[in-house]
């Protein structure tokens, strides 16, 4: 294979090139990849050409491998000036950043890092932390409200000589064993589970027990542990023998608050939880039936390759004609993300100090009608004008911030060339909806075309599919036709948005039920607690209802205070949250007081089955002791 000669084609241009070298295939989680690669002179000379080799051209990404010992912040000072002192009109400063952070942290703002893939990591991470925060406060409560069960081991220990030292270690003892009981039952779980947590997040994730990850879990588990463990650990060594031995303890006011505290806040992790979910989920459905300002449904994206690129006019007209095709063009523009841009405009009236940065798209006859985007004033491209290389169409952000009114028949200069504003489109949504509509221009120009658009009729998709790929067959034997919908290029943008919502429906879901199990055992020890008096009770006439009502009305201030609490909360989050998208959902007031009323629901439901067992019983079974 090595010094063969290959003929290579990218859209419409060709060469020849040599193989200099093979190498491995790219693993599955690469950043790039490519299945070969040419020199960049071959970019350069082909695809951009040589007009286009400028200063002021930012479309290629440049990685640079840095001395050992090299100070990076010393580096981007450099660097900073290097375009400006080339192009005195840019407003670029470059900067290098490491390229290993480059998967999660892949945002920037001005130049600063704003977040990326990390955000969700965090995010996911702070779940998790109140998840196990859940199950500690779960454990703590079980552990002191049955303390009951071991008052006499205790006070016998303590009898026989045992201190409240040998106690605590003995109890935090237990808890540590328990945890690393749990760690256990995880890692299978992990292993069980994994593969259906691939399939959710589109990932290829797999347990590897390497040193660093058995230190980190092995330091979770311990301080998960003894977390736990501590509180029980210091109230139970804390009795006195004689009070213990003659059965007159009694319960404190503090240890009563402290256990209802710490119920609220597990509730009030679960109620924010809740609205989290529902929120993300309304903004999802909000980003996708929002109106774009186009037509995305029935609309597919053909590459252009191969003879297509050669005789594309022809390929359009004869794609035109295919049954079940609407209307068809071309566009160097995915419509659904920004793509190139330009501070090579100006006009008359501009000021000389201002550089707005034109998102900036290369457009074929036809383009704005096959989308179904809205004409504000003038027209769009069309043959029957003839030539329009020296026009230009112009958004509504863009007229607004040139300052230009009736601007139909004004020109405006680009890269050096004159061209008449002949239309404004309504503005549109050509980026995701996190952010805001910005300045963009449409220019007639057939000589660099990246896609073709089609929309085709909604009753007849696979026969006009097969009409299409007949067709593409003709101009490209040999040639696979990989067409995209542009409505699911519309939705791949917002598939970290979608996993979070999926996820964290799962993770309410956990954290809910761990809620209801700590819930479901302090109601039965309260029952339990509670016999005598609920025979009592029963005996002088109370009913079943105000039976129920006597044992869930503490659950049901506690719950009613975790909703005062976590509604704010809530309401802060999910703001914060949404300050990511331009556009976004106003949340609705029943959004929180819906989470706090199934919060509500869901505690009633967990009690229920301890009070109806209560309510049940024998009254002379509950005082024969008596």
């Amino acid at each position: 294979m090595i010094g063969k000669s290959l003929e290579w084609q990218i859209l419409k241009f060709k060469g020849q090139a040599q193989v200099s070298a093979v190498i491995h295939d790219l693993p599955d989680n690469s950043t790039e990849s490519f299945e070969f690669v040419l020199p960049f002179s071959v970019f350069i000379d082909d695809l951009m050409g040589q007009e286009r080799n400028h200063w002021g051209n930012y479309i290629a990404l440049t990685y640079v491998q840095l001395a050992e010992g090299t100070d990076v912040s010393q580096l981007n000072e450099k660097l900073a000036p290097l375009i400006k002192n080339k192009v005195e009109w840019s407003n670029v400063e470059p900067f290098v950043k490491q390229y290993s952070s480059r998967y999660l942290h892949g945002k920037f703002e001005n130049g600063q890092e704003a977040g990326g893939r990390i955000t969700y990591v965090r995010l996911f991470g702070i779940i998790a932390l109140f998840v196990l925060s859940i199950a500690c406060i779960n454990f703590m409560n079980l552990s002191t409200a049955r303390a009951a069960g071991r008052l006499k081991e205790i006070g016998v220990k303590k009898t026989l000589g045992a201190n409240r030292k040998q106690l605590i270690i003995q109890h935090l003892g237990e808890s540590v064993a328990m945890t690393i009981l749990s760690l256990l039952v995880a890692y299978l779980l992990v292993l069980l589970l994994l593969p259906q947590f691939n399939a959710i997040t589109d990932k290829n994730l797999s347990l590897q027990l390497t040193p660093n990850l058995l230190i980190a879990t092995a330091s979770i588990t311990l301080f998960t542990g003894l977390l736990a463990g501590s509180y029980p650990a210091l109230y139970l060594s804390g009795f006195k023998p004689v009070s213990i031995l003659k059965g007159k303890l009694t319960t404190s006011t503090g240890e009563l608050w402290t256990r209802k505290g710490l119920v609220v806040f597990q509730f009030v992790i679960s109620i924010v939880l809740l609205v989290s979910v529902w929120v993300v989920y309304k903004q999802i459905e909000y980003v996708q039936d929002k109106n774009l300002g186009y037509e995305r449904q029935q609309v597919i994206k053909i590459p252009i390759e191969g003879e297509v690129a050669n005789r594309l006019e022809l390929f359009i007209e004869r794609l035109k004609a295919v049954p079940g095709v609407v209307n068809a063009s071309a566009t160097t523009h995915s419509i659904v993300k920004s793509g190139a841009s330009t501070t090579g405009v100006t006009w008359q009236g501009k000021d000389p100090d201002s550089n707005i940065l034109f998102e900036q798209a290369r457009a074929y006859y036809g383009l704005i009608e096959t989308l179904g985007i809205e004409m504000k004033e003038g027209r769009s491209f069309s043959e029957k004008y003839g030539a329009e290389e020296n026009k230009i169409i112009f958004n509504e952000a863009a007229i607004k911030v040139m300052g230009l009114e009736d601007p139909i028949g004004k020109t405006v200069t680009m890269w050096g060339k004159e061209k008449e504003i002949i239309g404004v489109v309504k503005d549109f949504h050509f980026s995701s909806l996190h952010e805001e509509v910005s300045p963009m221009l449409f220019h007639f120009d057939i000589s660099f075309m990246l896609s073709i658009f089609a929309k085709i009729q909604a009753n007849s998709t696979e026969e006009t599919l097969a009409g299409i790929q007949a067709l593409y067959k003709d101009f490209n034997p040999g040639f696979t036709l990989n067409y995209e919908f542009l409505d699911a290029n519309y939705q791949a943008q917002y598939q970290a948005e979608q996993k979070v919502s999926l996820l964290s429906r799962y993770f309410a879901g956990i954290a809910i039920i761990i809620s209801c199990l700590g819930l479901f055992g302090l109601a039965a020890f309260t029952a339990e607690r509670r016999q005598k008096e609920i025979g009592i009770r029963k005996i002088l006439g109370a009913g079943g209802l105000q039976i129920m009502k006597l044992l869930s009305a503490d659950f049901t201030k506690m719950v009613f205070i975790a909703n005062v609490i976590a509604l704010p909360i809530s309401f802060w989050a999910t703001q914060n949250w949404l300050q990511g998208f331009a556009y976004s959902i106003e949340p609705e007031w029943w959004y929180f007081a819906g989470a706090g009323l199934i919060a509500l629901i869901i505690a009633w439901i967990t009690i229920s089955f301890q009070t109806i067992k209560a309510i049940r019983l024998n009254p002379a079974e509950t005082l024969k002791d008596e």
